[in-house]
């Protein structure tokens, strides 16, 4: 799976690809964004590794050496694109009128959440926010219930932002500790990707709970 992309991974463009990604994929949760993510930080971990004597054997063959990405400015592309998508995705709801507010209304998924993301963001908190981040499509109903409900961007944006930072390192360190681990090869990839999908698995099942009733 790394050598399919390894163009692109030492390329710059690797940062475009994963921001453009991670954006849409709040209206297409189908994109692998996260596996994308994961894989560029393996390819990383890859180039930090590699021999000491191998950039000098490769310009002594007259090959460029491969750049490999940052960490840090993939954290900062993936997360500040996930901010972007999740206001886009709020912008669009919150202007979304009746025909958006029947469509939530048929949809129990989407009622639930939008009904205790209220409720969390009432009470100062929004840990929901950052939960569903890592839950499969939960970006998408929890972005679009905010702005349906109409909740206040000041009460949104903060735990949107902390969302994206926190699903952007956990997805980049996954990448780099299953490349320094378990090379750059496509075992490490999978296992970094399989754990990407436990953390989704554990959110999702959290979404799913019931809402605790409030004390009297």
């Amino acid at each position: 799976m790394l050598e399919s992309i390894g163009s692109l991974t030492g390329s710059p463009w690797i940062y475009a690809v994963v921001a453009l990604s991670v954006l849409l994929d709040v209206f297409l949760p189908v994109l692998p964004s996260g596996v994308l993510v994961i894989t560029a930080a393996t390819a990383a971990a890859a180039g930090s590794t590699a021999a000491p004597g191998a950039t000098a054997v490769a310009g002594a063959a007259g090959q460029v050496p491969r750049e490999v990405p940052s960490l840090l400015v993939l954290v900062l592309c993936a997360a500040t694109a996930s901010v972007l998508g999740d206001m886009v995705a709020y912008r669009l709801a919150w202007r979304g009128g009746d025909r958006l507010d029947r469509a939530i209304a048929r949809s129990r998924r989407l009622t639930t959440a939008q009904e205790r993301l209220g409720v969390a963001l009432g009470r100062g908190g929004g840990a929901l926010v950052v939960i569903a981040r890592f839950a499969p499509a939960g970006r998408s109903v929890v972005s679009l219930g905010a702005g349906a409900a109409h909740r206040k961007v000041k009460e949104f944006l903060p735990w949107s932002a902390l969302a994206g930072i926190a699903w952007a390192g956990y997805a980049v360190g996954l990448g780099w500790f299953g490349g320094q681990w378990l090379g750059a090869s496509w075992i490490g990839a999978a296992v970094s990707v399989l754990a990407l999908f436990g953390a989704g698995s554990l959110a999702a099942y959290f979404m799913r709970r019931p809402a605790p009733e409030p004390a009297a």
